[in-house]
């Protein structure tokens, strides 16, 4: 298994009010991923995730198989690591 890491992922594309951050949750959970998603308000989703490396890219393309999700643009950026992290959720705010 690979390292743990942190990264922030920005999503610009048709992400909002096609069941993203639900398909976010799930998928991460089910890949033993911890962090949190959430909608920003220029209409991007804003997700920070734990984990292995090749279990986010997993989780990238699961969420990305969705029916009405279009995936444009991801930015992504490597962050510390946050120890006490447990579960997957929504925020409600960014």
């Amino acid at each position: 298994m690979d390292k743990k890491i942190r990264r922030r992922y920005i999503f610009k594309g048709d992400v909002q009010g096609v069941g993203f951050r639900y398909r976010a949750v799930h998928g991460a959970q089910m890949l033993g991923l911890t962090g949190w998603v959430c909608n920003m308000y220029d209409g991007s989703v804003l997700m920070q995730v734990q984990g292995d490396p090749d279990s986010m890219d997993e989780l990238v393309k699961r969420i990305n198989m969705g029916t009405y999700i279009n995936i444009n643009d991801i930015e992504i950026k490597e962050l510390l690591i946050e120890e006490d992290e447990r579960g997957f959720h929504v925020r409600r705010e960014c």
